[in-house]
């Protein structure tokens, strides 16, 4: 396991960031973002769409589960799994099929761990109490990543 932090002063800077972590992901890699409502997971999602100039299109899956993108044959999918009982109805959606054909967004991943692929991305969001604006982004991954260059 590897450990990182990234700290943002803002929404911009988290756009910025997440842009940039984009362009080190290949299809089936699977991100999972966890953190309280209002900690920066939707802000991520729009800057890494962004790298694959999809910025306008995005939209909460909180009623869909998932929402999908294309980008020069590449396959996006963001899931919001927080409306599922537990990983049975992720599997009834057909939702580890979706690991092998692109790159998936899971926010709230921690409720289906069970059924993540052995190697994914968590990215922790968390608030700073003294400021509103700051995001204290921790991320875990397994050894088959490594994000150095991004710090």
């Amino acid at each position: 396991m590897k450990n990182y932090r990234f700290i943002s002063k803002n929404e911009l800077d988290t756009k910025n960031f997440a842009k940039k972590f984009a362009s080190r992901l290949k299809p089936t890699d699977v991100v999972v973002l966890t953190g309280e409502l209002g900690s920066g997971k939707t802000k991520f999602v729009e800057g890494f769409l962004s790298f694959f100039g999809l910025e306008n299109e995005i939209s909460s899956p909180t009623f869909t589960i998932v929402n999908e993108y294309k980008k020069d044959n590449i396959n996006i999918y963001h899931f919001d799994v927080y409306r599922l009982e537990d990983s049975s109805e992720f599997y009834e959606i057909g939702g580890e099929e979706y690991f092998s054909n692109g790159i998936c967004l899971i926010e709230w991943g921690e409720l289906i761990k069970d059924v993540l692929p052995k190697n994914y991305i968590n990215i922790t969001f968390e608030k700073d109490d003294n400021d509103e604006n700051i995001r204290i982004l921790n991320i875990t991954t397994t050894d088959n990543y490594d994000l150095k260059g991004l710090f």
